[in-house]
């Protein structure tokens, strides 16, 4: 079959516009997340609350007491029922899976009903700061008063991500390792 000069050019145009059309019709029509991590960027990030809290043992806690420091805070009852419990294993779990750069980063368990944990709850999970908040204080939204999230809060006191609760641990610990290598603070 012999193609007459004019079906050559227009099949030689055709060639060149595929390409073009294709990626026209894509950039349109397909809205691929173009993120690679599990949890929930929250821009622009928020500034960690300055509510003044209170430790078990009655001194004074702020979110600056954590500054220079990446904290996984959570929220939740005094009382730390068992879905509590689980959600304070895996800020363990996930801490410890961090290697080298575990020092790097607290985990802060935010008493949001300013009940005072039993001194059982919280023995099986050492090195975590535990914030009770006063009596007849209003907390902000956020990592002092979400129980269905896990927040984190970077060295510079921004909130800047959240995972939902429960969570793949695995997951969870993928996003803190890749930011934790890309990051030059904390």
């Amino acid at each position: 079959m012999k193609l007459t000069p004019r079906a050559k050019l227009l099949l030689l145009m055709g060639l060149f516009a595929l390409p073009i059309a294709a990626s026209v019709l894509a950039y349109n029509f397909l809205h691929l997340e173009p993120t690679a991590n599990y949890g929930e960027l929250i821009t622009p990030p928020v500034q960690v609350t300055a509510q003044r809290f209170q430790r078990p043992d009655g001194t004074p806690f702020t979110f600056a007491d954590v500054a220079g420091r990446w904290a996984l805070v959570t929220s939740d009852s005094g009382a730390c029922a068992a879905a509590c419990q689980d959600k304070l294993v895996m800020l363990r779990q996930v801490r410890l899976a961090l290697g080298r750069n575990a020092g790097r980063v607290e985990r802060v368990f935010i008493v949001d009903d300013a009940r005072i944990p039993a001194a059982s709850s919280i023995e099986p999970f050492p090195g975590m700061l535990v914030a009770v908040a006063p009596g007849g204080a209003r907390l902000p939204s956020g990592p002092a008063r979400d129980r269905a999230h896990i927040y984190l809060v970077d060295p510079n006191g921004n909130v800047m991500m959240r995972w939902p609760w429960p969570s793949e641990n695995r997951r969870v610990f993928k996003d803190l390792e890749r930011l934790l290598k890309a990051s030059q603070i904390g």
